[in-house]
């Protein structure tokens, strides 16, 4: 097969690749616009961390590509540099350092004059994080310590009101990361985020397929109260299995009121395996802490009458294919593949392990939680229910 030669695009083809990137389409999608191989587009994203860079613009008063022309037409005719100012409602001295650093009065030619000053024009702003060596440390042992740059950015402006030089938006920590030719960050400090990639995605994008079985009997969410759906009082939790290799999986449940986490370790995912271990877990909770759950229609819950009866707790079932009804549980089993990734076996953690991966989450400050900690409101709400 012979090999296509390389293609130089355009800026209108790079606008469109950005464009199907931040909507969420995979480089493989974007390269059949082109007729290219996926590693084409990658190289173009890359650049730039696979964040959209902003458009350059020329300064109001720079010289203009038709005012070059003007000049090395003038030129070729042996006219004055004063003579050419003159006609060009420009300095003498503005014409005259454009003609010395561009080849001289023999040399000149407008197109190359043109595009290297676009290339001198190229002044990077110097991020906050590498003007600020003591915020970019705190920075990176918040990100080390598996804190979300959104958490980073709201702990720090909570930590530090009105102090500026302590405080950075998320957005520029990601950028910081993404975007390496700001050297305030270490790349290796992208492998403590949730989603370890070495391009930013967009927020529509997802991997995530649907693997929903069909249960009977169930309780749709739509009949959930709405005190359960405006997050109103505590006790209500959403729950789902974490799998790895081998089938492995962790039950993972997080609390809607306080976004407490609770992780359970279970051998198996049949249904029978399952229910018997959120029964004995229910049973260590309150009542008032455990008053429903919400359940994605694995099946793994098959056997949910069993556990209402045995329990009391009533189980809705989210509608097939909408895993963001239960946004809270869908958030943190992200955040758990920090600490238990894709692909691993989940059998070889102890139930001690779990408890400590979850004390650490709940141990980070939330910004839906105006930047508590999931621990404080959950240990409050058991202080006012006891």
């Amino acid at each position: 097969m012979a090999q296509r030669p390389r293609i130089h695009y355009t800026v209108t083809q790079k606008a469109v690749m950005w464009d199907r990137w931040q909507l969420g389409e995979s480089l493989h999608e974007i390269a059949k616009l082109f007729d290219r191989h996926h590693s084409s587009v990658r190289r173009i994203l890359a650049e730039t961390g696979g964040i959209r860079p902003m458009p350059r613009r020329r300064a109001e008063r720079a010289l203009t590509l038709a005012e070059r022309e003007e000049i090395s037409r003038a030129l070729v005719a042996g006219r004055s540099i004063r003579a050419i100012a003159l006609q060009l409602r420009r300095a003498p001295s503005t014409i005259s350092r454009e003609i010395q650093r561009s080849g001289g009065r023999d040399d000149y030619r407008a197109n190359r004059a043109d595009q290297q000053a676009w290339d001198r024009a190229r002044r990077p702003k110097v991020c906050k994080l590498a003007k600020h060596r003591v915020l970019a440390n705190y920075v990176g042992k918040k990100l080390q310590g598996r804190w979300a740059p959104e958490q980073i950015a709201g702990w720090l402006k909570h930590t530090y009101p009105g102090n500026e030089d302590r405080q950075v938006s998320h957005e520029t920590i990601y950028r910081t990361l993404y975007v390496q030719a700001r050297g305030a960050l270490k790349k290796e400090l992208l492998a403590h985020l949730r989603r370890t990639r070495t391009m930013r995605r967009s927020r529509q994008h997802t991997q995530k397929t649907a693997n929903h079985g069909r249960l009977r009997d169930t309780v749709s969410i739509s009949e959930r109260p709405a005190s359960v759906e405006d997050r109103a009082v505590p006790g209500h939790w959403e729950g789902d299995l974490l799998c790895g290799s081998g089938n492995s999986q962790i039950v993972t449940l997080v609390e809607r009121y306080t976004r407490f986490v609770m992780l359970i370790q279970v051998a198996r995912k049949d249904t029978e395996t399952v229910v018997d271990a959120l029964i004995k877990h229910a049973r260590t909770l309150p009542k008032e802490l455990y008053r429903s759950l919400t359940w994605d229609r694995g099946s793994e819950m098959a056997d949910h009458k069993r556990f209402t009866l045995a329990t009391d707790i009533q189980v809705y079932f989210c509608d097939p294919q909408h895993p963001w009804q239960r946004g809270s549980n869908e958030n943190t089993n992200g955040l758990l593949r920090q600490y238990f990734p894709k692909g691993t076996d989940l059998s070889v953690h102890s139930q001690a392990k779990l408890n400590a991966v979850a004390r650490e989450l709940n141990g980070r400050p939330r910004k839906t939680l105006n930047f508590e900690t999931p621990a404080e409101r959950f240990h409050q709400t058991v202080a006012t229910t006891g």
